[in-house]
C-alpha cells in the first residue's frame, strides 16, 4: 500500500516539507488508541532467533533506524512501532542550529537515491534529553557532532557536551565526523585529530559509572589507506565499533538531473560501496570490532548482504524512505529463513 498509493502522493511535494508532515501524521496516528499496537502487528516480527548482543548491549532484532531521520527524538517512540530493534537520534550539536539555508533536500527518483544538505539542523542536545526522559524501553543510540560555528580546534569539547547531556539517555553513541555538510568537519576523520577525539571521550567515559559504548560513523570516501588507519584508531581507542558508512559526496553513474546538488549522498547508489567498506574493515582486522552497516538497504538482500559481509547490525533511511516501512519486517523475515 505504502509504494503503490502513500508514497506517490508524499513525492508529489518538497522533501522538507514531506518529512515534518509524515512526522505530524504519525504522531497525531499514535495518540488514537490502538493505532500503536496495529502498526507494532503489522510490521514487528517478535522471535528470540532475531536478538543480538553487540557491544555489550542486547537489541530485540538487528534492523535500526539510521541517525537523521529523528533528530530532535522527538518520534523515536511511535518509530519503534515499525519494528526497529533500534532507533538512533541525532546528529545534535551542543547549541541549536538551523542547519544550511533551504531548499537542502532533493529526490533523485531515477536513482533511489537522495542528496542533503542539512548541516546538522537540530534543536540542541538539552531539547533532546527533556524527551528521552519519557522513553520507557526503546534502545536509543546518540549521534553527536560539533556546531557549524566551533572551529575544529575546539570541536572536540562540543563532542564532549553532547556526551555528557545524553550519557543517562542514550544505550550507545555515536561520534559523527563524516557528514560532508558541515565545513571541514571530515578533516576530523584524518588519523591525528581523530585519535585524539575517542581517546578523550573514551577517558571521559572511564570516569561514568558504567561505560557506554562509543561508535565511529565513517565516510564511504575513504581510501584504503584510510580504512586501515580507521582500524588501527579503533584498536588504539578501544572504541567499541563502526558505523559504515555516511553519506557519499561521489556522484558516479547517477541518472537524475539532481545530481548536480551539493551534499551528501544516499540510497541505491551507495549499495555497493558501503558493503565493500564493511568486508574490508572485517577482513583486514579480522572480525575485531562490531560494524553497523547502512548505506544503499532497499530489500531484505541488501541487508543480507551486508550482514554476511561482516556487520552485526544494520540501518535504515533513504530505503525507509522509498520502501515504507514493509522494509523492516521484510529484513527480519529474510535473516529468520537464513536462522
Amino acid at each position: 500500500m505504502y509504494k503503490q498509493l502513500i508514497r506517490p502522493i508524499l513525492f508529489c511535494f518538497d522533501p522538507e516539507a514531506v518529512h515534518y508532515f509524515t512526522f505530524s501524521a504519525v504522531r497525531f496516528a499514535n495518540k488514537i488508541p490502538g493505532v500503536s499496537a496495529i502498526l507494532k502487528s503489522c510490521y514487528a516480527v517478535n522471535d528470540k532467533r532475531l536478538e543480538r548482543e553487540v557491544f555489550g548491549l542486547k537489541f530485540k532484532n538487528p534492523v535500526g533506524l539510521a541517525a537523521g531521520f529523528d533528530k530532535d527524538a522527538k518520534l523515536y517512540k511511535e518509530l519503534s512501532d515499525f519494528g526497529f530493534g533500534f532507533i538512533e537520534i541525532g546528529t545534535l550539536t551542543p547549541k541549536g542550529q538551523e542547519g544550511n539555508p533551504k531548499t537542502r533536500l532533493f529526490r533523485l527518483r531515477e536513482d533511489s537515491a537522495i542528496i542533503n544538505r542539512m548541516g546538522f539542523n537540530n534543536g540542541g542536545v538539552e531539547e533532546a534529553v527533556q524527551r528521552l526522559k519519557a522513553n520507557n524501553g526503546v534502545l536509543i543510540g546518540g549521534n553527536i557532532g560539533k556546531n557549524k560555528v566551533t572551529p575544529n580546534e575546539e570541536a572536540v569539547r562540543d563532542y564532549e557536551i553532547c556526551f555528557d547531556a545524553l550519557y543517562d539517555y542514550v544505550d550507545y553513541f555515536v561520534v559523527n565526523v563524516s557528514s560532508p555538510n558541515t565545513p571541514n568537519l571530515r578533516a576530523l576523520q584524518d588519523k591525528e585529530p581523530l585519535t585524539q577525539l575517542l581517546q578523550t571521550l573514551q577517558t571521559r567515559n572511564a570516569t561514568k559509572p558504567k561505560q557506554k559504548p562509543i561508535l565511529l560513523k565513517i565516510a564511504p570516501d575513504l581510501t584504503d589507506e584510510q580504512l586501515l588507519d580507521i582500524i588501527d584508531i579503533v584498536k588504539e581507542t578501544k572504541i567499541a565499533g563502526v558505523i559504515a558508512t555516511n553519506t557519499t559526496i561521489s556522484r558516479d553513474g547517477l541518472q537524475s538531473v539532481n545530481k548536480i546538488e551539493m551534499g551528501g549522498l544516499s540510497g541505491k547508489p551507495l549499495t555497493k560501496r558501503s558493503t565493500e567498506v564493511i568486508r574490508f574493515l572485517s577482513e583486514k582486522s579480522n572480525k575485531a570490532f562490531p560494524i553497523i552497516g547502512v548505506g544503499g538497504i532497499h530489500t531484505a538482500e541488501d541487508a543480507i548482504e551486508k550482514l554476511e559481509a561482516g556487520a552485526s547490525l544494520v540501518q535504515l533511511y533513504t530505503g525507509f524512505i522509498y520502501e515504507g516501512p514493509a522494509l523492516v519486517k521484510a529484513i527480519n523475515k529474510k535473516i529468520l529463513e537464513k536462522a
